[in-house]
């Protein structure tokens, strides 16, 4: 984890140091110290946005009804009353606040100590704000969240002058089943409290929260196969029973897959389903029956990388009987990322290099490429791994190159980093 103060540091002595570091790397002077990798990427981050430090404009505020209809989506509000429960009594204790985002950085819960919540007032820490870098600049919610993991920023860390009374600890909170951001967990208070254990509770109870979420996705399965049960036991061809979004319940007379991309709009009928072929969809409560037909080595025409939203990576595939899209956890973007650009294909101990450094790990790489493979039937071929010759592949990056997977520390990613600055390699968004 990201804890903001170095071992045996000096807190008020080390906030001067920032100061100066901050006052030096915007004038153009020596810095006295090097910020923290993190940190460092973050400014580098800020400048391409012209965010001005001294003047920064109030973050962007979502409507009343707007901030609504984002809490209701949020599936983190299902977990809610276990957040609130572990920490706002810790916060309003110690004179801080707690703030639950969703994956865009905006705040929909807002709680704690009646001080802080006058602070954040002042600076716009407030329901319906958005605090992505973008907004407000490095701060620990929009870099925790480019990042994707746990994060302390301290004092003049913070690229906004007007920030650097504060410290925040973050950390995101993903969807168990697949690894999508959902959002994140802050707590944030005055300059002298900063803790290194702060970061570390705030990212036990988002941990708590991913382990809550995990539960209820096992609940509902449960209850889809028990509602199923009748239904599949006078079945004497393959089927299996999903829920909306695709998570397997129960198969018969067939290997089960995890997870079954649904088209969008799902409707009953004949579709064809990757890793399936021709299907038949039949609505069930809460979920689908699907039986598989004949099956079809047809494969979808178009795969679409989506990168334009750092930590939200998606993968879309298109037929003709419909298109399909799946989040995609930070690992199995970063390899059909490098798949994409190596049309020729990579194999296991070329992957492993790619993604971890070294060619001791492509057991690693086989198992979640596997994983890939049956949720995407036809589009990855193995042996070298590629996408499939009939497949046209698109990737949509982010305009700066700073911005592709900025979370992902793989080596084959970093290169990767530094070329689509020169080169055209990939589509653009907004194009």
């Amino acid at each position: 984890m990201d804890t903001a103060l170095p071992s045996g540091a000096n807190a008020r002595e080390h906030a001067v140091l920032l100061r100066r570091v901050h006052d030096a790397l915007l004038t153009g002077r020596p810095q006295p110290a090097p910020l923290r990798p993190v940190i460092e990427d973050s400014w580098g981050r800020m400048r391409q946005f012209g965010i001005d430090p001294d003047s920064a404009p109030p973050p962007r505020m979502a409507r009343l009804d707007e901030l609504q209809r984002y809490r209701d989506a949020s599936p983190i509000s299902e977990v809610l009353p276990l957040i609130r429960r572990s920490l706002v009594s810790v916060a309003d204790e110690a004179e801080h606040i707690m703030l639950v985002t969703d994956a865009s950085g905006q705040v929909l819960w807002r709680e704690g100590s009646r001080r802080m919540r006058a602070v954040g007032d002042r600076v716009g820490l407030v329901e319906g704000a958005y605090w992505n870098e973008g907004s407000v600049g490095t701060n620990a919610i929009g870099t925790a969240l480019v990042v994707g993991r746990p994060l302390q920023v301290y004092s003049a860390e913070h690229y906004v002058r007007s920030l650097h009374a504060l410290t925040c600890a973050c950390a995101p909170v993903h969807d168990p089943r697949d690894g999508r951001l959902l959002g994140a967990i802050d707590v944030t208070g005055p300059v002298s409290t900063v803790h290194p254990t702060t970061l570390a509770l705030v990212n036990a109870v988002a941990q708590l929260a991913e382990a809550h979420l995990q539960g209820l996705h096992h609940a509902h399965l449960e209850r889809l196969r028990s509602v199923a049960a009748p239904l599949l036991a006078g079945l004497s061809r393959p089927a299996l029973v999903v829920d909306d979004a695709g998570w397997t319940a129960a198969a018969v007379h067939m290997e089960p897959v995890r997870r079954v991309l649904l088209p969008k709009n799902c409707e009953s009928g004949n579709v064809w389903l990757p890793a399936l072929g021709e299907c038949a969809l039949e609505p069930l409560p809460g979920g689908w029956l699907i039986r598989p037909g004949p099956e079809d080595r047809a494969v979808p025409s178009t795969v679409t990388l989506d990168l334009t939203r750092p930590g939200s990576a998606t993968v879309s595939v298109a037929g003709d009987s419909g298109a399909w899209s799946q989040r995609l956890s930070p690992r199995h973007t970063e390899l059909l990322l490098l798949l994409a650009v190596h049309r020729d294909g990579r194999s296991g101990t070329q992957l492993s290099h790619d993604v971890f450094g070294s060619d001791q790990h492509v057991v690693t790489v086989r198992a979640e490429l596997s994983r890939v493979r049956r949720n995407l039937g036809g589009v990855i071929e193995s042996r070298p791994y590629r996408f499939s010759d009939d497949v046209r592949v698109r990737v949509l990056s982010p305009e700066s190159p700073l911005d592709l997977l900025p979370g992902s520390s793989a080596p084959g990613v970093r290169e990767l980093r530094r070329r689509v600055s020169s080169e055209d390699l990939f589509d653009r968004s907004g194009r």
